[in-house]
């Protein structure tokens, strides 16, 4: 495949390049050369992309895909991140292998058309036969590189935790199921589609004893770990009452920091926490519009990269944003910040590159984010001839103008956009199949 003629490339490579009038040619899912006047070869695609800008491909690096079925939910639309979750539980018992598949279908096809080339997944129930499988097979579909991530609950309410008892499994249970999900689908080649990471659900819903156990097979299994951390003044009041210390200071005595480790949230660190990540090379997956519709506050994201912290974004579960476009999660980064620190205190570029090169590092793929030579051709084609950029002295400043819709979207040098439409499903038919499991549900519940 030859990309022809974008007016501006935006590499995210080391060197941060630009080019303008460019090409980038694809072949065997890798990117072979890009650069200005490249020739089309025979048999070769070509694809021109004259009022185009082109990324990388963006990285989402938390989601909660099950939860595309339960967006704008009365009594969960007002509520803090507990009350939040108290309300869903219930809703979420009665999903099984259907629900899972189909949300995650619709949520990776959301993403797809905002840019996103690879996203992760936290998938920490499984009711009724649910199965990691059921979200695996949907990214098959789909076509996006995928990192799901095993979740876990096990102390229910019975036992001081915050989700029901029906919701939470027995410990041996979940690391045996771990283990299975690792030998059966994870893949740590530079060009897998599938890697698979350990995430029990956060620090109020598994025991100290899971945590560290978690740890100590993944580092046996050489996959990475991920949770929920710091995500509001509630997640530290509880991490104080419960274990006598800080988020921070819990993940360390656990395991849970290193170059194989991110966090989700992370809005609540300290100085010394984000100094503690800094050092052990932990990442943080940043969800600011999850994190402002929950009210739990602006993560120091400025500190957080002027410290030396990875940082990717995340869209978080539709239940809590309620959207799955990481265009918005990038522009609001920016923004925030700006709240927070000053109209100087990040650019458009900058958060461009946390949406791509920073996800990408985050999640322990640096062959991926970047537009440079041997690295994987997941790219993301924008068409700014439209109305969004109509007068924009600058399109390359891509989240200040718009769009906010992919015109191409290629993963591993495959097509999942093109023109603006998914090409691997039939999305309007799985919207429809995912309206009606959801009129299915609200049906369950009394009153």
């Amino acid at each position: 495949m030859l990309i022809k003629g974008a007016d501006h490339i935006l590499t995210m490579d080391d060197d941060q390049r630009e080019l303008q009038n460019a090409d980038i040619r694809i072949f065997g899912g890798e990117i072979v050369e890009i650069g200005q006047g490249l020739e089309a070869r025979a048999g070769e695609e070509v694809h021109l992309a004259s009022g185009c800008v082109v990324t990388p491909g963006l990285v989402n690096t938390h989601h909660h895909l099950y939860q595309t079925l339960t967006r704008a939910v009365p009594g969960g639309q007002d509520a803090l991140l507990f009350g939040w979750l108290k309300t869903l539980y219930p809703i979420w018992s009665h999903f099984g292998p259907e629900e899972m598949r189909i949300s995650a279908q619709v949520g990776l096809a959301e993403l797809a058309l905002s840019g996103c080339t690879m996203s992760s997944d936290h998938l920490y129930l499984f009711p009724n036969g649910s199965r990691l499988d059921d979200t695996i097979d949907a990214a098959r579909e789909v076509g996006l590189r995928f990192f799901p991530t095993r979740g876990a609950m096990s102390i229910g309410e019975s036992d001081g935790g915050l989700p029901p008892d029906g919701l939470v499994e027995r410990e041996a249970d979940i690391l045996e199921d771990c283990i299975r999900v690792v030998d059966r689908f994870h893949d740590a080649s530079p060009s897998s589609m599938v890697r698979v990471g350990l995430a029990p659900c956060s620090p109020f819903s598994v025991s100290r004893e899971l945590m560290r156990d978690a740890a100590l097979l993944a580092r046996d299994k050489g996959v990475f770990l991920h949770t929920h951390l710091a995500e509001n003044d509630e997640d530290i009041a509880y991490s104080l009452e419960k274990f006598g210390c800080r988020p921070g200071q819990y993940a360390e005595d656990l395991g849970w920091t290193g170059p194989d480790v991110w966090h989700a949230h992370c809005v609540k660190l300290d100085g010394q926490e984000i100094d503690l990540f800094a050092r052990s090379g932990t990442g943080v997956a940043h969800c600011p519009c999850s994190n402002c519709r929950l009210g739990s506050g602006i993560a120091p994201v400025r500190a957080m990269r002027d410290a030396g912290v990875k940082v990717g974004l995340g869209v978080d579960g539709s239940a809590s944003n309620d959207a799955g476009n990481l265009v918005s999660e990038a522009r609001q980064t920016l923004l925030l910040q700006r709240v927070a620190r000053g109209a100087d205190a990040m650019s458009a570029r900058e958060a461009l590159e946390i949406a791509t090169r920073g996800g990408a590092d985050v999640l322990g793929r640096p062959e991926c984010g970047r537009l440079s030579v041997g690295k994987r051709a997941d790219i993301a084609i924008w068409d700014v001839s439209g109305v969004e950029s109509a007068g924009s002295w600058d399109p390359a400043a891509l989240l200040l103008a718009g769009p906010q819709k992919v015109r191409d979207l290629i993963v591993e040098g495959r097509h999942v956009v093109k023109s603006g439409h998914v090409t691997t499903i039939d999305l309007e038919a799985s919207v429809v199949h995912q309206n009606r499991l959801a009129r299915r549900l609200r049906e369950c519940l009394p009153g």
